[in-house]
């Protein structure tokens, strides 16, 4: 089948049949070699899977957690919402089906009430959260600005001299911590030769080509990328942002990234599994996208954000996190379905009148938390198309359709 012609139903990898059986046929084993862990219909097995296809450095968690209470209430896959650019109303169900999700977890004062799991995704499945991972670099960094072990007026070059003279020199740590960054390098990812894809090749994700002479590590790559215009003066989404944040919260505390992560946010949480954190050749942290984790842990995380931290995220981190980024600087074309939204710390503020925030990651990887409705959900997709406009008109009035039903 051509992976254009599938659907949420058809491409399901355990009807797919990819990596059954002892061996499994031929034409069904998927291979790092082959970039087949990154094509769609095979990304709906390898996402679930992908230590089996790139290197990856354990986030260790606790040794004592308890899972979260369940409410279960089946009625709510029954509610019903009209899609954004749309005319006739579909059920969270159907909804679910057609955003190709793997799994979902919607929390309601901090008790599971609508769970399902699809495909061969499960509740101790460690899936690809993508750039969901922004958000837990962003926290971090700002945990550290609190503490005043880093200054957000300083330039990153004072904590990297490694990026004098590169694109990020001049920038200032909250620059690069709200992405206003003016730098030569385009996220297209439906183009191979933007600058999205040279990182790639540079981390490792995908094979490189067999004459590539480019950067074979993540430290040797980010000194590279240019500058293009004027920092501060708007919002552009460029991952090696988030690189550069995690490099700094790296060499300040002088762990590896997974460490910190671990120390500050996993075992403090009370996270109850490992998580796996893509790494480069050199070991270097896949921070702008490359964390893979249990579902219920990434909800967890955001209901500590909703809760204002618990003790382990200082209260102010947390208002910064979910109150920042400057409107203004949005960019409105590229976003025509956020209206109103601001970009900062690494996360996405909607500054609607219910104080929703969000972590967003490619291909539909979500942690949306609305706290007037006292909700949080956790997401885990394969969607065939990256970017998440594709799957907004959908996930978007689902939520606020949830939203409202929690909330009566």
């Amino acid at each position: 089948m051509a992976g254009d012609l599938l659907d949420g139903v058809t491409s399901d990898p355990v009807r797919m049949g990819w990596m059954q059986g002892s061996p499994p046929p031929a034409d069904k084993i998927l291979l790092a070699s082959r970039a087949d862990h990154m094509r769609f219909p095979m990304i709906r097995w390898s996402y679930s899977n992908m230590r089996q296809f790139v290197p990856s450095r354990r986030v260790a968690a606790g040794d004592e957690s308890k899972a979260l209470e369940r409410a279960i209430d089946e009625g709510l896959g029954q509610i019903r919402f009209v899609p954004l650019n749309a005319d006739e109303p579909m059920s969270l169900e159907q909804s679910l089906t057609q955003a190709f999700t793997d799994g979902i977890l919607v929390l309601h004062r901090g008790k599971v009430v609508f769970e399902r799991w699809f495909g061969v995704t499960g509740p101790e499945t460690r899936h690809i959260a993508f750039s969901v991972t922004k958000s837990f670099v962003g926290t971090l960094a700002e945990m550290l600005v609190e503490e005043g072990r880093l200054d957000p007026a300083a330039l990153a070059s004072d904590y990297l001299p490694e990026l004098t003279g590169s694109g990020f020199g001049d920038a200032t740590v909250r620059q690069v911590l709200d992405m206003t960054t003016a730098l030569d390098f385009s996220e297209d990812y439906a183009d191979p030769n933007s600058g999205i894809g040279a990182y790639s090749a540079a981390l490792g994700l995908t094979p490189r080509p067999v004459d590539y002479a480019g950067p074979i590590d993540l430290a040797s790559y980010l000194p590279r990328i240019g500058k293009a215009g004027q920092h501060g003066t708007g919002f552009t989404y460029r991952t090696p942002n988030t690189e550069v944040l995690a490099w700094m919260i790296a060499r300040i505390e002088r762990k590896h990234f997974a460490e910190v992560l671990s120390e500050r946010i996993w075992r403090p949480l009370g996270m109850r599994g490992d998580a796996d954190l893509i790494v480069d050749q050199a070991g270097t942290a896949f921070a702008g996208g490359g964390l893979n984790l249990r579902l219920e842990d990434l909800a967890r995380f955001g209901e500590a954000m909703r809760l204002g931290g618990l003790g382990v995220i200082p209260e102010a981190v947390v208002q910064r996190a979910t109150h920042g980024g400057e409107p203004a600087h949005f960019d409105r074309n590229r976003y025509p379905q956020l209206p109103g939204w601001s970009y900062g710390s690494q996360w996405w503020i909607s500054n609607n009148n219910r104080g929703c925030f969000s972590a967003r990651g490619i291909h539909g990887q979500t942690l949306w938390v609305d706290p007037a409705a006292e909700m949080t959900v956790a997401r885990f997709a394969s969607h065939p198309t990256a970017a998440n406009g594709a799957n907004d008109p959908l996930s978007l009035p689902a939520w606020a359709a949830l939203a409202e039903a929690l909330s009566s």
